[in-house]
Order: structure tokens, then sequence, then C-alpha cells
């Protein structure tokens, strides 16, 4: 099986103590997480999870690539025996720290997502990938046959990531945001130390994992939870000109999916 790229676990080292990423630890978003953990996912995955899995209380859940470690938290607080994996020692050491100051009792392993070399076969019910982990898996096989070898016999896999289809756009001239800019074709995927990986590319990876796909969900941006809100080119302007970046008529990226989901089981 392939390992990852040193150049990504020291990337990920140095990203995970930046300003920017620290901003996903403060306490008001941690507080946010707490108040109301389904919050910590996007509303569609969160009916997604629930459909797959029912009552979270007692589920035995791996979040792999687990990042922010927001989704780990939510799975805790809803109850579930919750395990957080991620291929940098400092994202798990940061996230360890806000578990032991709120008392949370989650299990932190250093670990890759196409190995999961810790974990034992036919363990847990549930395993969930989220946001931004693709783009950092050199051997989508692999991830997904790990994936289902950790899994119990009707185990359920859920991921939610961005849509492969915004892959060859920037986000163009903010002055005039009706001009869509392609940067590279769609399949283009390797692009050294990150994949943008097609739609085939992650549904055939599954399918030949022997994963069975049961759903697939395509959402579209929605205010507040879109890349190209936040952008350099957007500081400054008015939520009423932010709210008008989501009509397709002006802005051909909000007619494009932005998010992909999927439910497969083992």
């Amino acid at each position: 099986m392939t390992k990852a790229n040193p150049k990504v676990i020291e990337e990920w080292n140095k990203t995970s103590d930046s300003d920017w990423y620290n901003s996903y630890r403060t306490d008001q978003a941690i507080g946010a997480i707490a108040e109301n953990p389904a919050s910590a996912f996007h509303h569609t995955t969160f009916s997604l999870l629930q459909e797959c899995s029912g009552d979270f209380k007692g589920k035995k859940i791996l979040v792999p690539s687990s990042g922010d470690n927001h989704a780990v938290f939510a799975f805790h607080l809803l109850g579930a025996d919750v395990t957080s994996a991620d291929i940098s020692p400092r994202q798990i050491e940061n996230a360890k720290v806000i578990a032991e100051k709120h008392g949370w009792d989650i299990r932190f392993v250093v670990d890759d997502t196409m190995t999961l070399e810790t974990f034992g076969d036919d363990t847990y019910d549930l395993v969930y990938t989220s946001n931004g982990v693709f783009v950092w898996i050199n051997d989508l096989p692999s991830m997904f046959s790990s994936i289902r070898r950790v899994l119990k016999s009707g185990g359920a896999y859920v991921f939610h990531d961005i849509h492969p289809f915004t892959r060859p756009f920037t986000d163009g001239d903010p002055a005039n945001r009706a001009k869509l800019v392609i940067e590279k074709p769609y399949g283009t995927t390797d692009l050294g130390t990150n994949f943008h990986w097609r739609v085939q590319d992650l549904l055939n990876a599954m399918i030949s994992s022997g994963l069975t796909i049961e759903h697939i969900e395509e959402m579209f941006p929605e205010f507040g939870t879109y890349w190209f809100e936040s952008s350099e080119g957007r500081k400054g302007m008015s939520e009423e000109d932010l709210r008008g970046l989501y009509d397709w008529k002006t802005n051909p990226l909000a007619a494009i999916p932005a998010w992909l989901d999927g439910y497969a089981k083992k």
C-alpha cells in the first residue's frame, strides 16, 4: 500500500500551528459545536449520517484525516465512541489539548488514512471523512480498501468533500464575476502533493475496494458555506453583495455543485 508523502506531513505540521488554523480552535468555534454538535456538519451531510447510522450513542466511529477535529468533537458529544486519526502529529496534539480541556474521552492516533495500520479489521460501525481529505490522498484504492477493512460487516462509510467539478475554475475577476475563469482541465489530477480527483476516480476506487455505494448527494453553494465568499477579492463586500455571489445568473460559479457527499456500506 502507498504511504503519505513526507512533504504532506511536514506541510500540515506547519499549517496546524498557523493563525488561520488556530481560528478553528477558538473558544467561540469549539463552543458552537458544544452547543449544537450538528453544526459541525453540512445539514445534508448530517441527514445522511443519521440515515445510515441512526442514533450515534454507543456507535464506534473512526474519523481518519481528522484535520480540525470538529466532526470528532461533534460525534463524541452525540454519544459516540469516537477515534480521531491524522497523518500530522501536530494536528493530533492540538486536538488532544481541546479534548482534555473539556474532559472529552476521545482516542487520538497518528496514522495514515491510506493504510490505517493502527486499526484492526471489522472494528467500526461508521467511518467518516470530511471536507478537504481527498485532495491529500495519492492512492484512492488503498484508502478505500483500508476503510472497508476496518468497518464491521454492514458498517457505513460517509464522506463530505469538495465537488470535483469546481476544480478547473478560479475565483476569476471580482470586478467581473460573470466571467468564468478556467485554470486547468478537469482531467488534470496530479498537482504534486495535491490531487484533484474526478468523480469517476472517487467512485470507481470505492467500487473496486468492495464498498457498495448506497447514495450520492451533490449540493450547491449556500450562503456562509462556500470558498468564493471569503476569498481575497471579496474582502470588504457588503452582506447584500456577498449574497449576490450565490445567484448563478451573475456568478456562474454558483451554478456548479459545491459539495459531493456519499454513503457506502461494507
